[in-house]
């Protein structure tokens, strides 16, 4: 059986790649509808990379976030002369961010959260009632 500790340690690296996800989602979010001088500037919408570590002593696995990339479709070029931030041409070019998919995204990351929180607080009440039992 793996030690306590070692399933507090995975849950809580499980949890800060899950709030790393929820947080370039909602900076996705955040910057939806946003617009450029250029397609350089725009905006392209960020997910973080995880890799999954297994340790050979415990068989457990771990979650560690390898890097932060941009994903998803590309600017999108608009016609908008009268716009202050169009280029000599007219074109603004609105971030690549599908609203829909982060919001999903969100609810998953959430999801995610929240059942590692129950995988602590099972393990600390099998704890207390491990060390209730020798009384």
């Amino acid at each position: 059986m793996p030690d306590p500790l070692t399933i507090f340690q995975v849950a809580g690296k499980a949890m800060s790649a899950q709030l790393l996800r929820m947080n370039t989602t909602a900076s996705n979010l955040a910057n939806a509808g946003g617009v450029a001088s250029s397609e350089a500037a725009a905006y392209r919408t960020m997910k973080p990379v995880f890799r999954t570590e297994y340790d050979k002593a415990t068989g457990l696995a771990t979650v560690n976030v390898e890097s932060v990339v941009t994903a998803g479709g590309t600017p999108t070029k608009r016609y908008d002369p009268s716009h202050p931030m169009a280029d000599k041409d007219g074109n603004v070019w609105e971030s690549a961010v599908d609203e829909t998919r982060e919001l999903v995204d969100m609810m998953e990351t959430a999801r995610s959260y929240q059942n590692n929180v129950e995988v602590m607080q099972t393990a600390k009440s099998l704890i207390l009632d491990t060390l209730k039992m020798g009384r």
